[in-house]
């Protein structure tokens, strides 16, 4: 038996890819879990052999998680199951050492299979995020940008993000003017939402 976490935010989704998986004659699901930062520590105990990750999760994403994965449970394959087929959150999964990443679109017989093979040591990614991915081209966002960025999110002040970076109010204005460029757009909020978009956030 292949042995499988799940990790989904919504109740019902989760409940139902558990099923659906619980189906197959090869997989069981062992954990299943609502929260990205409940991840490592189900990983621990249950100790699965594949790991399917939502992305967007409270408490830690998918893709820190997948991170955290393979420090941790290093014998763990990661597969991302997102509704968000964005080319940047594929780059990310793959540099977070996924073996796998997929939009939850697809029918339950093409995920059982995509475990099958990341267990086998495949990767599967989505064939028209594969292609998406590499004709978007890669991340322009240095980390310290991305952070000034994400911490502008809730309209945080200058203030309150150099307070949160332990950075001055001029190295978060600079970080903040040069993501700004670099997404082409007017103002911070606007650099946020197009970074979004591309999953470079």
């Amino acid at each position: 038996m292949i042995r499988v976490l799940l990790a989904e935010d919504q109740g019902m989704m989760r409940g139902a890819l558990a099923l659906l998986l619980g189906m197959e004659p090869d997989i069981e699901v062992v954990a299943q879990v609502g929260r990205g930062d409940e991840i490592v520590e189900a990983a621990l105990v249950n100790r699965p052999e594949v790991a399917l990750l939502d992305i967007e999760l409270p408490g830690r994403s998918g893709l820190d998680a997948a991170a955290d994965l393979r420090e941790e449970v290093p014998d763990c394959r990661v597969l991302i199951l997102t509704t968000f087929g964005r080319p940047g959150y594929l780059r990310r999964a793959m540099e977070a050492g996924a073996a796998g990443f997929l939009v939850k679109d697809g029918p339950v017989e093409d995920l059982a299979a995509s475990i099958r093979k990341v267990l086998r040591g495949e990767t599967v990614i989505d064939p028209a995020l594969a292609a998406a991915a590499l004709s978007a081209g890669p991340n322009p966002l240095t980390a310290r940008e991305r952070d000034a960025l994400g911490a502008s999110v809730d309209g945080a002040t200058i203030a309150d993000i150099a307070a949160t970076l332990h950075l001055s109010e001029s190295t978060v204005r600079n970080y903040l003017s040069s993501a700004i460029g670099k997404t082409g757009t007017r103002n911070r909020m606007e650099a946020v939402r197009a970074a979004r978009q591309q999953g470079w956030l």
